[in-house]
């Protein structure tokens, strides 16, 4: 059985972590060996433990961390791993660097839409393969000097058995006292480039249309704290809550009538995006990154540009009035969920790149 050892440096719980929780699950359940390794006091550490996820807390401080690349030299050699599949930069060079003194394979996850300089594009070279979230950050790393060959796209997949028509959001509905109203979400980590404060503004131009409407904000971050501030400064505590970090997100998304994720930079194909549209969820985006890969304008969702509140509350509003069209809209969108971007699809294409690296 061939083993595969995740790593990840990063402190954060965005996207690229419940990507990583989500692919060693399947990989478990699929007859391989698999654990990750990732800062001991991070959500990641933590959720892994919660979910029985074999993993080991490793501190890794930098690029040039010599203490991590020995405790995860010793834990690729202990834990007989066949290849290691990176996450973000200093673990790809620690984790890369420990890797090969041992020959071992490497893989490497690009999440992020943020341009590469050349002298950061060295690490990619450690990788004997890059996987990219998106179209859109393929390009990015093939412009940083890596060979085209080398790099492919493969998007986050849905766990069907989470995300699928028969989930109810009915007790989130209850929790927050929504009752029948419209319900607007916006499902992310809280930091800068999710386009918070757009969304705050559009969620005044919709109230103004239609007053009755609700909005929930889900998800932590760094940029929690401020996010709660401009809402009361903006006098929408009545209609906006903020709900912290959940687990339900199946039941969140079906909970809503619209998601909405108004990005205004660093997007890869979000996964939030297909998990709505998987449990039936019409969708609104910006065209930042990889969304315009997934989204269709007025086919299976409303694009829009970034930064443009108005915009974003015309899309909105376009959606609630018109419930049918919507509904069509996610139907559409859960067709193209089906075909493209289940778990089981995503991942028969990691493990075909791992297999190939493997020679098995």
């Amino acid at each position: 059985m061939a083993t595969v050892l995740h790593t990840e440096s990063s402190s954060g719980h965005g996207g690229q972590e419940i990507r990583t929780l989500a692919e060693v699950r399947w990989l478990l359940g699929h007859g391989w060996g698999a654990l990750i390794a990732c800062q001991p006091d991070s959500p990641l550490f933590a959720e892994a433990k919660a979910s029985a996820i074999p993993v080991e807390p490793v501190r890794m401080r930098s690029a040039t961390d010599v203490g991590a690349l020995l405790r995860l030299r010793r834990l690729i050699r202990d834990r007989d791993v066949s290849l290691v599949h990176t996450h973000s930069s200093i673990d790809s060079w620690v984790a890369g660097v420990a890797a090969k003194s041992l020959g071992r394979p490497v893989v490497r996850t690009r999440h992020v839409s943020i341009p590469i300089g050349r002298r950061r594009a060295l690490v990619y070279r450690l990788a004997d393969r890059i996987i990219t979230s998106a179209e859109s950050v393929r390009s990015i790393v093939i412009a940083a000097g890596i060979a085209p060959e080398r790099v492919l796209t493969i998007a986050a997949g849905v766990e069907g058995d989470r995300f699928h028509p028969g989930v109810s959001g009915r007790s989130v509905r209850r929790e927050f006292g929504l009752g029948d109203a419209p319900v607007v979400g916006l499902v992310a980590n809280v930091r800068g480039s999710k386009g918070h404060n757009v969304f705050l503004e559009a969620a005044g131009a919709v109230l103004a249309s239609k007053p009755d409407a609700r909005f929930l904000i889900v998800g932590d971050g760094v940029g929690f704290d401020e996010v709660c501030r401009r809402v009361r400064e903006k006098g929408l505590d009545p209609s906006v809550r903020l709900t912290g970090f959940r687990r339900d997100i199946p039941e969140v998304m079906a909970a809503l009538d619209v998601l909405v994720l108004p990005s205004i930079r660093s997007e890869a194909i979000p996964q939030v995006i297909p998990q709505a549209l998987a449990v039936g969820t019409p969708v609104v985006a910006s065209t930042v990154g990889g969304s315009p890969e997934l989204i269709r304008d007025g086919e299976n969702g409303r694009l829009v540009p970034p930064g443009d509140a108005r915009a974003l509350a015309d899309a909105i509003l376009a959606l609630l009035r018109e419930p049918a069209r919507a509904r069509a809209m996610a139907c559409a969108g859960q067709a193209t969920v089906r075909e493209r971007y289940t778990i089981d699809a995503t991942m028969a294409r990691t493990a075909g790149v791992y297999r190939g690296l493997l020679g098995i």
